[in-house]
């Protein structure tokens, strides 16, 4: 049966609900008093329904709260899962006075994650099992990759994109391989205000289907380094201290901390300008480049650390601040 006669089959009131930058779709199923959510995934069904499902059942037996699975339609593309609500921590901490309370809180929630034990295998069916994969030089290198071949390509053109792409790569090599911590926790890999929910006094999470064992810097770079919200430097700066307060990492690490979160959060917001430039280019989605400015000042924030004095003066001379600063690209 196509996702259409299932959805249509079904005898209570659907509501479309704003998708992600995925290739899923979301929608309200509403039974009487109660609700339950409706995903469909065009492509990658495996990672967005089976693996999804899988994690979030693996995650909630640890103690952190997901949406549990209701039903399911695998092989026709579509899932039930529980409905965790509509207020998302991004509403939240825009409308909140006391910002600081909330991010801490989700940084215990990043903590709790952390103290799971990585499991070589997570189930997801009968005799059936996948494995988590680790954050290797090779999948950071995969991910910075988009921001050569999409956003670089696109705003200076393929014979300089190509120049810098070589450069830049290069130098990036360099500063992976300094990532001191390697793959010892489990990590979300999009832990961002939008992907939390406020349910009550406790916080759920969504969009796991990317979970893999790496840095625990990457979660936290997510958290505190969002495109999506501006953060002043002086909270950003109080939840990482946070965070090294609570953490079990020995004090006497906190330099390779602060270096690892670094590293990762350039490098996750060059993903992010090559994710977001293709939401633009590839699939008509021009709501995703009002936040390339603040992305590129997110970097740049970052960039001061001395560990990236040959990435910052390359990176100035491939993308000027005035290019940065463009919200609109024709």
């Amino acid at each position: 049966m196509e996702n259409g006669k299932i959805l249509k089959s079904m005898k209570f009131k659907l509501k479309k609900i704003r998708s992600d930058a995925s290739f899923r779709e979301f929608y309200r199923l509403y039974k009487g008093s109660k609700t339950s959510i409706i995903v469909t995934a065009k492509k990658e069904r495996f990672k967005n329904l089976i693996i999804y499902s899988a994690v979030n059942k693996f995650l909630r037996k640890k103690g952190v709260y997901t949406p549990k699975l209701i039903s399911q339609y695998f092989r026709e593309g579509i899932i039930e899962v529980e409905d965790l609500g509509t207020n998302t921590l991004l509403h939240s901490v825009k409308t909140s006075k006391n910002k600081l309370s909330l991010y801490k809180k989700c940084v215990d929630v990043i903590l709790k994650i952390q103290r799971i034990k990585p499991p070589k295998k997570i189930k997801y069916g009968p005799r059936k099992y996948f494995k988590i994969s680790n954050y290797n030089t090779r999948n950071l290198h995969k991910e910075s990759d988009l921001f050569f071949d999409w956003y670089l390509l696109g705003i200076i053109g393929k014979k300089k994109s190509s120049k810098y792409k070589r450069i830049i790569k290069n130098e990036l090599n360099k500063l992976y391989k300094k990532i001191f911590f390697k793959n010892q926790f489990i990590v979300h890999r999009d832990f961002h205000i939008s992907n939390i929910m406020s349910i009550k006094n406790k916080l759920g999470v969504i969009d796991t289907q990317d979970l893999i064992q790496g840095n625990p810097m990457y979660d936290l770079a997510s958290l505190i380094d969002d495109v999506r919200v501006y953060t002043p430097f002086n909270i950003k700066d109080k939840i990482f201290q946070y965070y090294l307060k609570k953490c079990s990492i020995k004090k006497m690490q906190t330099a390779q901390l602060k270096n690892d979160f670094d590293i990762l959060s350039i490098q996750r917001n060059l993903k992010i300008l090559g994710i977001f430039y293709r939401l633009y280019k590839r699939d008509s989605k021009s709501q995703y480049l009002k936040y390339l400015p603040y992305t590129w000042r997110l970097i740049e924030l970052r960039i001061k650390n001395k560990i990236f004095k040959n990435l910052e003066i390359i990176l100035n001379k491939a993308v000027n601040k005035k290019i940065r600063r463009k919200k609109i690209f024709k």
